[in-house]
């Protein structure tokens, strides 16, 4: 039997309510998709009859979805500081905390002038497109050791036409030479395998490697600082994000490795979520 829009949108809540926090939002914006349109067509024309592969198509995304699938990766975009981006299951979906990164490296970086900026773990080009977008002076490079993931970033940098972004394969800072870079950002894996605030869903779709370090989730984190030392020229800033209770471990973690003014910023919630630190010099 044909659906209208009306009634395949409560189709989708009902099915939706056990498997979401926004169960409606979810509906419509799969619907939109399916129908090729935005929200207020919905509303407006709510009886308009879906064709047989509109119907199945819905259907196919909401149990898809009801498997715990990330809604970026059913429309195939995700929206990070109001840059609309391609996102697949090979890159990490970005997350609106992450923007605090941004927002941190930007204060950093002095406006007008050029500087040499890494972003590690790009994934889907997220913090290095959202950097370039508000600096087009900047030379920003941009690397991942995921040949899949660079090519949804090179795609995002295409679309989005911001070509002060260079692309290189390489695991964290393998690709730069010493005292190369003045500000390097990093929102690498630093879960733990064993959080129990891990959702099982979230590690079923998306890159494991993307979101799960060793050492209580430290490990990466560590192995970046470690790298930084010889790539962050004198003065230098190193900014990573983290997990919610790593705020004081990463101070600790470091001062210890000889950086200076190592502080912390929180998320709306008063939650530590980015750490900065700056080489000496």
């Amino acid at each position: 039997m044909s659906l209208t829009i009306g009634q395949a949108l409560r189709q989708a809540g009902r099915q939706l309510t056990a498997h979401s926090h926004s169960p409606r939002l979810d509906g419509e914006l799969l619907l939109a998709h399916c129908l090729g349109v935005n929200r207020s067509h919905l509303h407006a024309w709510p009886e308009k009859t879906l064709d047989a592969a509109q119907q199945h198509y819905l259907e196919h995304l909401l149990a898809r979805r009801r498997r715990g699938e990330p809604l970026a990766y059913l429309l195939g975009e995700q929206e990070f500081w109001s840059l609309k981006l391609r996102v697949t299951p090979d890159v990490l979906v970005p997350r609106p905390e992450t923007e605090i990164l941004v927002e941190t490296a930007l204060e950093l970086l002095d406006k007008g002038s050029p500087r040499n900026v890494a972003d590690l773990g790009t994934g889907s080009g997220a913090i290095a497109l959202a950097l370039a977008s508000e600096r087009p002076e900047l030379n920003i490079f941009a690397s991942d050791r995921s040949a899949a993931a660079l090519a949804v970033a090179r795609d995002n940098r295409r679309r989005l036409k911001l070509d002060n972004v260079r692309l290189l394969l390489g695991h964290w800072l393998c690709p730069f030479g010493p005292r190369s870079l003045e500000l390097i950002a990093a929102n690498p894996p630093y879960v733990a395998a064993d959080d129990p605030e891990l959702e099982a869903s979230v590690l079923r779709h998306e890159p494991r490697q993307a979101l799960i370090a060793d050492g209580n989730g430290l490990a990466e984190l560590l192995a970046i600082a470690h790298q930084a030392r010889d790539t962050l020229r004198a003065g230098g800033w190193l900014v990573l994000e983290h997990g919610a209770r790593q705020g004081q471990a990463m101070r600790q973690l470091l001062t210890t490795l000889g950086y200076r003014d190592c502080t912390s910023r929180r998320d709306l919630a008063g939650l530590e979520r980015v750490s900065l630190a700056r080489w000496p010099g």
